[in-house]
Formats: structure tokens, sequence, C-alpha cells
């Protein structure tokens, strides 16, 4: 048993189209961010535009994806920047605010390679701060006063984009592990609640 804030993690975020009809949700954005020993390294992290189609997009998901149809027209498949990802999704655990988008975009790209194990963030948030008005990531973070602290390592970015939830996901389990009441907490126990 060895505590969570002396692992390496990566925080994960996907945006997404939403489900429409009989088409399915997939991933239109993805973001990732290294924290090693309880640093986040702002030069370890990933972001990339993926590849949608004409597809419609559900009339209720967040994020920008109207403004940048054309880019994400040319984008590449999750599938096809496969040798870029898998670095960051084998090896470390994997860290999200509502794991399972991201473990359900992650297992359909890769069924057959072992990734994770996976930690999230909504289930600890609930558990540590159980009466917040909301456990959506972005007021959590403002809630907490944390969405300074994201803002600095992601200028220019907001919620709904995934490189800035990833890192809000960071800093937020970083500001779990290190309250007083779980500085003892073992990466083992943070698994088994995802």
């Amino acid at each position: 048993m060895s505590l969570a804030l002396d692992h390496d993690f990566v925080a994960i975020d996907f945006e997404t189209t939403g489900t429409v009809g009989r088409l399915p949700d997939e991933p239109w954005q993805i973001g990732m961010i290294r924290v090693r020993s309880g640093v986040i390294m702002h030069d370890e992290s990933f972001d990339r535009y993926l590849h949608v189609g004409e597809r419609p997009f559900n009339p209720h998901v967040p994020g920008r994806h109207a403004k940048i149809r054309s880019t994400l027209a040319t984008a590449p498949r999750l599938v096809d920047i496969w040798s870029e990802v898998r670095p960051w999704w084998t090896g470390s655990p994997l860290v999200a605010h509502n794991v399972g988008t991201e473990r359900k975009f992650v297992q359909r790209t890769a069924p057959l390679h072992r990734v994770g194990p996976w930690i999230d963030t909504l289930k600890l948030v609930r558990i540590a701060f159980p009466n917040l008005h909301s456990h959506a990531l972005s007021d959590v973070l403002a809630d907490l006063e944390l969405l300074p602290q994201v803002q600095l390592l992601c200028p220019g970015r907001s919620a709904h984009d995934s490189l800035f939830d990833a890192t809000g996901c960071a800093v937020l389990f970083l500001f779990l592990l290190r309250m007083d009441s779980w500085s003892a907490v073992t990466l083992e126990s943070l698994v088994a609640l995802a």
C-alpha cells in the first residue's frame, strides 16, 4: 500500500458530441496532463481535436464545437493517434471527473490493452464535500476557489475545453489528497472506489 500523493498519474478529459437519435456519443477533443509526485507538469500535456465527420451534435452538449466544425472535419480519429495516446493511457493511473465517459472511449479505442487503473474525482468530491450545491467539475472548482489555479495553468481556455477540464481535474485531485483528513489515503483505496 502506498500513498496516493506519491504516485504519478494522468488526468484525462474528453469533449463529446452527445447522442443524437441512433448516432452514438463520440469524442471531438481529448486533453490530458501528467502529474508527477504531486506536481502538475504543465509542459507534459496533450491536446487534440478529433474527427467526427458531418454528424449532428446533441444541442445540449457544451463546448465550442460549432465554431470549429471545419477543423474537426480534418482532424484525426482517436484510433489514428493510438501511438501518441498509448504512453499516456498505460503505466499510470488515469484520473477523470465522472470516469464513465473517459473509460468508455478509452476502452473503445484500445479494447485489448490494459489501461489505468481509474480514479474518479466525482466520487471523491461527493465523499469529501457532500453538501455542495453541484458536483459538476466547473462548479466544484469555483466553490473550492480552485479556478484561478486552473486558469493560470491554462491561459485563454475555459470550462468544456478538454485540456482545461483535465487540468481542473488534476488540480481538484491534488487538493483532495492534500486535505488533512486524506493525507494517508492510498492509491489502492481510491482505485477501489472507481
